[in-house]
């Protein structure tokens, strides 16, 4: 146990200890792959036969094992290895410099050596050809002359081929028969060389290599029309021969026999041991190679002319044609054998005093571009060491950060990108700074807006207020944390009650401050001369004491425009020009079910009947603290059993979409549909349609509801 606890760690300290799936998948197979590897030795010991069938199970499960552990290590080296900046860029570097270099280096040393040996089969099969061209230019002369004279001078064309055969090297080899009428007339051999039989599906005029006595020939074949009949001239020479003399000046030459072609179905798989697909549509043809035998090989390979100087070995196919039965589906396979410098000089035999040029001009090439690419790593290592060196620099920085020194800064020592990437970073820093100082203030304001808003909820009625033939219900939404809609309801005794509704120019702490000192200064004012208080003010009371001895205004009886008029002055007198506030105040009272009221500049409340019908209470006057010594006229309406009244901030009616404002015709329209309803449920459709008709957008501005209805 402690054993295992042991390695357990150990392996945990390595960062090998499995912890995600493929890693244990990786473990647990790789553990059954040697369980199964042991028992098939085990059965193999024993000579058992099941060992034999876990054989391929143990190469499934090693394919599979290696395949995981290549991604494990793959991950293994990106969070490890290529984690640093500077491993990435070598990587990188690796990629798109070095491995291409290498790639285009094989594909250069590649194709070289494919040139190299095609060059050299070029070098056999152009001899090939030159000597089939020259036996066929001699063949067509002998049968231009034989044509005429054949039937007169039989033996003094005989003596002047065998004499041809020992003064003309050329024609050291070469054999001639000639045919009258399919009928051999001549036969000039060197040797004992048996004479062709007469084809008779030779095609003339005919020139290739072919199988004859199982020997390799080169003969070529013309046909001369004569008055009785025709002339045919038959000239060959023995392949090996002109091989030898190749090889005297190339290497060794190999002469492979055996190959087959033959066709095939395209539906067969692919190509069995052996054989190499050459062409074919529906069918492919096959080259099959498994039977050849090696039945020539002449000369050697070069010696070595440098340390460079590699062997080239390539192989080409030469189509051979069955003299007796003109089959050619038996080729034979030339391997040529030789050395790069061989064939250099075979390709530069023609440049003469040239050549030593063009090897200084290729050696120069080689230097300048080695001197290029040393150059390239140099200067891209440079420039890694200073990109990390910038990037070490802003973790170091970014560290700081995280501690909460912002006040560290990055040195700037040169002029370029990550020169700027620096500055920014010292910019953003500093930003930083500077924000966490603003959040401060932010937060200490929303603190103080949050308090604010505290002591504002507690300024509006938090019940709805019932009379005996009055209900009166109010409804209010900021747009922000504080509000500049007022409204209260103030009862003078039990069958008297003051309404107000208002709506602060602005947003923001000033409306709600001008807002606090309007619904301190109607409270306050409304207690003037009333001799016993029903409800105490909440606040303003030291207003109320000042404005108390103001001329002229002592003695009033409470009134709409009476409060107006002193609110005016009082607002004029104490904020700045351009503050005001529209203001809507009425007074009810019970026993005569009669509402008096004034309208500052408020947009003008409804009434509406039981049969569907409005009433707009639009007398008054201006708004409030915009000008001095202002009346307020004041206006009476009678409220019925059943009627409703509605009193309400532009936050109802002007929220906009595409289609328009929300609208006072709207807001008639559900009170109209709703007028049943009890007043909280009614000031809930209003306001749902209003966010209706927002939608996603903003809230633009306050919403304040007053509903009262006659009983």
């Amino acid at each position: 146990m402690a054993i295992y606890r042991y390695l357990r760690l150990r392996l945990s300290e390595a960062g090998l200890l499995p912890t995600g799936k493929i890693a244990l998948i990786a473990w647990y197979l790789f553990g059954l792959d040697l369980l199964l590897f042991a028992l098939q030795k085990a059965f193999g010991l024993v000579k058992l036969s099941y060992g034999e069938s876990l054989g391929g199970w143990v190469s499934f499960l090693s394919f599979l094992v290696i395949v995981l552990f290549s991604i494990l290590a793959f991950r293994w080296l990106k969070a490890k290895v290529l984690w640093r900046l500077r491993n990435r860029l070598i990587v990188t570097y690796v990629f798109i410099g070095f491995i291409p270099l290498v790639l285009l280096i094989a594909l250069a040393l590649g194709s070289f050596y494919l040139f190299a040996g095609q060059f050299a089969t070029f070098i056999v099969t152009t001899g090939l050809n030159s000597e089939l061209s020259s036996l066929s230019a001699a063949n067509s002369t002998i049968a231009g002359h034989l044509s005429a004279q054949i039937q007169r001078e039989p033996a003094a064309w005989t003596a002047s081929l065998g004499s041809l055969h020992q003064t003309d090297k050329h024609w050291a080899n070469r054999q001639v028969c000639v045919w009258l009428n399919q009928k051999m007339v001549l036969n000039s051999s060197p040797a004992e060389i048996p004479a062709p039989l007469f084809p008779q599906y030779a095609k003339t005029p005919f020139r290739g290599v072919v199988r004859d006595h199982d020997k390799l020939f080169l003969r070529v074949l013309e046909t001369v029309p004569l008055s009785e009949g025709s002339l045919t001239v038959i000239s060959s020479e023995p392949v090996d021969q002109l091989l030898q003399t190749l090889a005297a000046n190339l290497g060794e030459i190999t002469l492979y026999e055996g190959l087959s072609l033959h066709k095939v179905e395209r539906t067969e798989p692919g190509p069995a041991r052996g054989t190499q697909v050459l062409a074919g549509d529906n069918k492919k043809v096959v080259l099959d190679t498994s039977k050849a035998k090696l039945t020539f090989s002449s000369g050697n390979v070069p010696p070595l002319a440098t340390g460079v100087d590699r062997e080239v070995t390539f192989p080409t196919t030469v189509l051979v044609v069955n003299w007796d039965s003109g089959d050619t589906s038996s080729p034979v396979a030339v391997f040529v054998h030789t050395r790069v410098s061989k064939l250099y000089e075979r390709l530069f035999a023609a440049q003469g005093d040239f050549a030593p040029t063009v090897e200084f001009f290729l050696l120069f090439a080689v230097i300048v571009f080695a001197i290029i690419e040393l150059l390239a790593i140099w200067i891209g290592t440079r420039l890694t060491r200073t990109v990390t060196g910038a990037v070490a620099q802003l973790y170091e920085g970014t560290k700081h950060i995280n501690r909460g020194d912002f006040s560290h800064r990055v040195p700037v020592k040169s002029d370029d990108q990550i020169a700027t990437l620096a500055t920014s970073f010292n910019s953003m820093t500093a930003s930083i700074e500077k924000l966490i100082e603003e959040q401060k203030d932010k937060q200490r304001l929303e603190n103080e807006l949050a308090i604010a808003q505290e002591v504002q909820a507690q300024l509006f009625p938090h019940e709805s207020v019932q009379l005996a033939s009055l209900e009166v219900h109010g409804f209010f939404r900021p747009a922000r944390t504080v509000s500049g809609d007022y409204y209260d309801f103030l009862t003078l005794d039990s069958d008297r009650l003051i309404l107000a509704v208002g709506d602060i120019s602005g947003k923001g702490i000033s409306a709600a401050l001008l807002m606090a000192t309007i619904h301190s200064a109607v409270r306050a004012l409304s207690m003037l001369d009333v001799p016993v208080l029903r409800e105490p003010a909440v606040v303003g009371a030291a207003l109320a004491s000042a404005v108390m001895p103001v001329a002229g205004f002592r003695g009033l009886d409470v009134s709409p425009g009476a409060l107006l008029s002193l609110l005016n002055h009082q607002l004029y007198e104490s904020t700045p020009p351009e503050k005001y506030a529209t203001l809507f105040l009425g007074i009810y009272n019970g026993i005569e079910r009669k509402l008096t009221y004034s309208n500052g500049g408020h947009l003008p409340p409804i009434i509406m009947s039981e049969d569907g019908s409005i009433r707009r209470l639009e007398c008054g006057g201006t708004v409030v603290g915009l000008f001095d010594q202002r009346s307020y006229e004041e206006g009476s309406v009678e409220l019925r059993r059943g009627e409703i009244f509605l009193a309400y901030t532009d936050g109802v009616t002007e929220p906009e979409n595409d289609f328009g404002e929300f609208g006072e015709r709207r807001l008639i329209d559900l009170l109209r549909e709703n007028r049943e309803l009890p007043l909280p449920r009614i000031s809930e459709i209003v306001t749902a349609a209003v966010d209706d008709w927002i939608g996603a957008n903003e809230q633009p501005d306050d919403v304040t509801l007053v509903l009262a209805r006659a009983r």
